[in-house]
């Protein structure tokens, strides 16, 4: 098979001047559990600053409050859940009927790794073959190992690991996963069906025909909670239409940009993932320029 590089980072089209919330998607998020309510306010604020007309976090019921102030401009609902506040086997029904009215759906950050975590996640992405869903996190390692069981969905699953998430989903090594990213990639998308975007240094896209290279980023993005940024930023590309590839390279993209941009002006000792999301709108601006 040839393996088709792409060097342009995708576009976004110009909004239209009658545009409304309706226009630019919904996306539907699926994330945190008591310790971890922050994952689910960054993932739910990075989709917004990343275009999305309407952000739906779900949650554990015991984190909803804390979910519902971190970001007045998302909605919540609070989801049955187990006495560690987690999610329960029992509330994926209630998830999947929410997913169905989005435009895409953005699952794993802060879930726990719980043993009936992966049962919620599984019946969750079983549930929604017709939206656009990333996994990421949590619901990575509930997933795996993986052998492309929703390989035949309408809509292909877009999967975000580091490389030892990676390894988890593969049973590779992490150091092969390291010395052989981009073929282990691409088999992997290959043979799955999925979009992966493995993390790292120039970190991969691939949907097993075509590899992106992200040439931006940098070490101060290496800290708690940037990967639920990115989860979010990709799940709200999606949501506005864009194909799951090509949410994936942009979501990279636009990520590290504003992780540069932020390392700029903060430097990268102190950089967190608020910060990153912070400097979203400057890296979607210098995108905006060139419409």
């Amino acid at each position: 098979m040839q393996i088709v590089p792409v060097c342009e980072v995708p576009r976004l089209p110009r909004r239209e001047y009658d545009g409304h919330k309706g226009s630019y998607g919904t996306v539907q998020v699926v994330a945190g559990s008591c310790g971890m309510a922050g994952a689910a306010v960054l993932v739910g604020s990075a989709a917004l600053r990343a275009g999305a007309g309407l952000v739906r976090v779900a949650c554990p019921a015991a984190v909803q409050n804390v979910v519902a102030v971190g970001n007045p401009c998302y909605t919540t609902a609070g989801i049955r859940q187990h006495a560690d506040g987690t999610f329960s086997e029992g509330s994926a029904e209630e998830v999947v009927e929410f997913g169905k009215r989005a435009d895409a759906v953005a699952i794993g950050p802060g879930l726990g790794q719980r043993a009936g975590v992966a049962e919620f996640v599984r019946a969750v992405v079983t549930g929604l073959p017709q939206v656009p869903v990333v996994i990421d996190a949590d619901g990575l390692n509930a997933i795996a190992p993986f052998d492309g069981e929703f390989k035949h969905r309408s809509e292909p699953l877009i999967l975000t690991p580091h490389p030892g998430e990676f390894a988890r989903l593969t049973g590779f090594a992490i150091s092969e996963v390291i010395e052989r990213r981009v073929p282990l990639a691409v088999e992997f998308a290959a043979r799955t069906g999925v979009v992966l975007l493995l993390k790292g240094s120039n970190t991969i896209v691939t949907d097993g025909k075509h590899v992106y290279r992200n040439s931006t980023g940098n070490p101060g993005m290496a800290t708690g909670g940037c990967g639920d940024a990115l989860t979010g930023v990709i799940a709200a590309l999606v949501a506005q239409g864009l194909g799951e590839f090509e949410a994936a390279a942009l979501g990279a993209w636009v990520h590290g940009r504003a992780g540069d941009l932020a390392a700029a002006a903060l430097g990268q000792t102190a950089l967190t993932a608020t910060d990153v999301i912070a400097h979203l709108p400057a890296a979607f601006r210098e995108l905006e320029v060139n419409w």
